[in-house]
């Protein structure tokens, strides 16, 4: 399901380039044995229909060229899409990222939560600031430019 999602073109367009099955399972489905990798992936439901991914992650030591000054151990990060191209625009994408990110901070070891989409998704950024995030700026990825954007663990009162 997962690969066939990110072939979809609107999908695709952002995540590119579209994965192989194999590259699917390489990607996505975490490694436990070594207990290095800390992104988990999670499918978001709408009742009975699955209707998105997102995946979260430590910020901190992810490697790879990414984020290689977050220092903040309580630092994550999310990536996510919807699988449908008929439920753009209807306020889902920022619903599931509202309700995941509200999940997230129930950890008090959790201090924020960034995405850095494409300077070009306006769809994306948009849904983003109806979260609560914060653009920060651009910044180089690995990917290349991003808009680095942040939301804050809530005060307590």
């Amino acid at each position: 399901m997962l690969h066939e999602w990110l072939c979809r073109p609107h999908v695709s367009r952002w995540w590119q380039p579209s994965p192989s099955r194999a590259e699917v399972e390489e990607d996505f489905v975490p490694m436990t044995s070594d207990g290095n990798d800390t992104t988990r992936g999670h499918i978001a439901m709408l009742e009975s229909r699955p209707i998105g991914f997102i995946q979260c992650y430590v910020v901190a030591g992810s490697g790879g060229g990414w984020w290689e000054e977050e220092a903040d151990p309580g630092a994550r990060g999310i990536d996510q899409f919807l699988a449908s191209a008929e439920d753009l625009g209807k306020g889902l994408g920022s619903a599931m990222v509202r309700a995941f990110v509200d999940r997230l901070f129930l950890d008090p070891r959790v201090t924020k939560v960034q995405t850095d989409p494409s300077p070009d998704n306006g769809r994306a950024i948009r849904s983003y600031e109806k979260a609560g995030f914060v653009a920060r700026g651009e910044v180089e990825t690995p990917d290349g430019p991003a808009l680095l954007m942040l939301r804050e663990r809530p005060e307590q009162p």
